[in-house]
């Protein structure tokens, strides 16, 4: 199939009409880094045998089942950083020690901290807690979930806002009416501008504190490789909040990853090629080889791909030169979805919900991957852009807002239901598989 030309950027915000995007951040994002600071002064002043800590988060591992990374910020490094960790009111504790790696980005430097858990059983209940000598913090909840059982998840969208309140409203909604969420995964352009140190603190203060009792699944997004100037960079910041599980790359760490929890296997695919490609490539070439190898390895019920950029390309009002077709990544992924087996595609970019069913072969079919375009969950709307493609099932209601979804691995079930912010459901997709292989 011949690729068919991507819009860029700015060519795609003409075309939204003037969507809401601040470059270089809100007055929120501002806030949270004023206000939060002050803040934290007073703490410490407060309780001085409290450990500095910011932006507490736990990452997924490759086997949360037995794993937990975790990692915050400081304004200096701490020689004794350490986590602490325990089953749930037990007294035995164990320790391991925090790395001390000085980043400095957008003008500001800070101390990241990163500690792995290792040696955890399956579905248990833990608390961990941050130390520094003679500081320490408070005990925080930590769940292991059982090798191969039931377990429920949240998948935001893109959450890159002007103003993060919106963000924050949609993601404390989720988790608040959705507390027993084993984990959640962030579908990509987190934030708008990826230097912008500003979103990145809006972005983690949003988030607290289901991100220091729930592990994190970042997929990264175009809008991570942004500089302040909106020229295309390497995505720094992005790989050095979230220390995600190695995949074995030299050249791109932390660029994609893979992971188990409970009877499914996650693959998280990168889509940023072209905004890589000047600095070095191989990008692609190397998650093609990289991804039939690591699904072979895994013996769970589902195989779940996750990416940013759609597969499908989707005709724009008053553009009729553009046609419905697939987008290069589709024709690039698709055949190895259908190779592989894959059971559900979800990917974001586009800021709005489709449900397209199950496809193969680039046709509906019933034995192909269900594939989902997982919507918007910040500020930032094109509203009445898109023509609705042939291929989509579902759609969210026009004009959109935001929206969130609940996946969801129950028996031999996996369901996928899109939600409104206030809860609503709007959709629900459900597929059953009687075989497990292990």
């Amino acid at each position: 199939m011949k690729n068919q030309h991507k819009i860029n950027r700015r060519t795609f915000l003409k075309l939204a009409g003037g969507a809401a995007v601040i470059a270089g951040g809100g007055f929120l994002a501002q806030r949270f880094d004023v206000f939060g600071r002050a803040a934290k002064r007073l703490d410490k002043m407060a309780n001085p045998r409290k450990i500095e800590a910011d932006f507490v988060r736990q990452i997924i591992t490759r086997d949360p089942s037995s794993s937990r990374t975790i990692m915050w910020q400081s304004e200096a490094a701490e020689s004794a950083a350490a986590v602490e960790w325990r089953e749930k009111d037990a007294q035995a504790v164990r320790r391991a020690a925090a790395t001390n790696e000085d980043f400095t980005d957008d003008g500001r430097a800070a101390v990241l901290h990163v500690a792995g858990i290792e040696g955890l059983t399956p579905g248990r209940r833990y608390e961990y807690r941050l130390v520094n000598g003679e500081e320490a913090s408070e005990w925080r909840p930590l769940t292991t979930p059982a090798e191969r059982g039931d377990f429920k998840a949240l998948i935001f969208p893109d959450s890159q806002s002007s103003d993060y309140s919106v963000w924050r409203d949609v993601a404390q909604g989720a988790w608040q009416r959705n507390r027993d969420a084993g984990f959640f995964v962030n579908m990509g352009d987190l934030v708008d501008n990826g230097e912008d140190h500003t979103q990145w603190d809006a972005w983690l203060s949003a988030v607290a504190p289901m991100i220091e009792r729930i592990p994190f699944a970042p997929v990264m997004g175009n809008h991570e490789t942004y500089d302040r100037n909106w020229q295309v960079r390497l995505p720094e910041a992005y790989l050095q909040e979230f220390a995600v599980p190695d995949n074995g790359s030299e050249a791109f760490s932390r660029y994609y990853y893979s992971f188990d929890y409970g009877s499914c296997h996650f693959a998280v695919l990168n889509t940023q090629m072209d905004e890589v490609a000047d600095f070095k490539q191989g990008l692609l070439e190397e998650q093609l080889a990289w991804l039939p190898k690591d699904m072979e390895k895994s013996r769970k019920r589902w195989k779940i791909a996750l990416l940013h950029k759609d597969v499908l390309q989707y005709r724009i009002h008053d553009r009729p030169e553009r046609k419905e077709g697939f987008s290069y990544f589709g024709e690039v992924f698709m055949p190895v979805f259908d190779a592989l087996g894959i059971d559900l595609v979800l990917t974001a970019h586009l800021h709005t919900y489709r449900n397209r069913g199950h496809i193969e072969a680039f046709r509906r079919s019933p034995k192909g991957s269900v594939y989902i375009l997982t919507g918007v969950a910040g500020d930032v709307r094109y509203p009445n852009l898109w023509v609705d493609h042939a291929l989509d099932e579902a759609v969210a209601p026009q004009p959109e807002t935001d929206n969130y979804l609940v996946l969801e691995a129950k028996d031999a079930q996996l369901a996928v239901e899109c939600f409104l912010p206030d809860g609503t459901r709007i959709d629900r997709v459900e597929m059953v598989k009687r075989h497990l292989f292990m």
